[in-house]
């Protein structure tokens, strides 16, 4: 599971990490995975798609606002709406979840699988790494980012799938 802390700034906290001026938080290969936006009604806000592990696109999450796509709805996703929360569950699986922890913050979980059914993990006290389509960990392992500030370029951290991370990357 990750977090992802925000405010109506564009600085963005990931796990332990605070991004400034980044657009793109975490994308691997070309598709972002944690988008920071800017939404007129919104002010700064996330973007996160939430994707089956056999690729199939399932919803987008927009700030504290999840949004199933066509084929989430024909894939039978249901949205739950308990106190201060969003919960986006397929079948008894939990997929994501939006807390409102105050006004300003909002505090996210995922299981974060790109287009290609590649898992990205990260957590707070876990190396992060990558999972195939066939769950073999390609990647990265003894990798620790904590406490670090990415400042300005285009994404803050890039993850490819033969196990390869860039970090502050235009």
């Amino acid at each position: 599971m990750s977090e992802l802390i925000f405010t109506t700034s564009p600085e963005f906290t990931l796990l332990t990490n605070k991004f400034i001026n980044v657009p793109v938080i975490l994308q691997f290969e070309e598709t972002p995975l944690i988008e920071i936006i800017k939404e007129e009604q919104l002010g700064f806000t996330t973007k996160i798609p939430i994707f089956h592990p056999d690729g199939t696109y399932l919803a987008v999450a927009k700030g504290g606002q999840l949004y199933p796509t066509p084929d989430g709805i024909k894939a039978g996703l249901k949205m739950e709406h308990p106190d201060k929360m969003t919960v986006c569950k397929l079948g008894n699986q939990i997929l994501f979840e939006i807390r409102r922890n105050s006004a300003a913050a909002i505090e996210t979980k995922a299981e974060l699988y790109s287009p290609e059914g590649f898992f990205v993990k990260c957590s707070d006290y876990d190396n992060m790494g990558i999972l195939n389509n066939k769950n073999e960990f390609l990647g990265f392992g003894g990798f620790y980012m904590k406490d670090c500030t990415i400042s300005g370029g285009k994404i803050g951290v890039l993850i490819r799938k033969d196990g390869s991370v860039s970090i502050g990357c235009n």
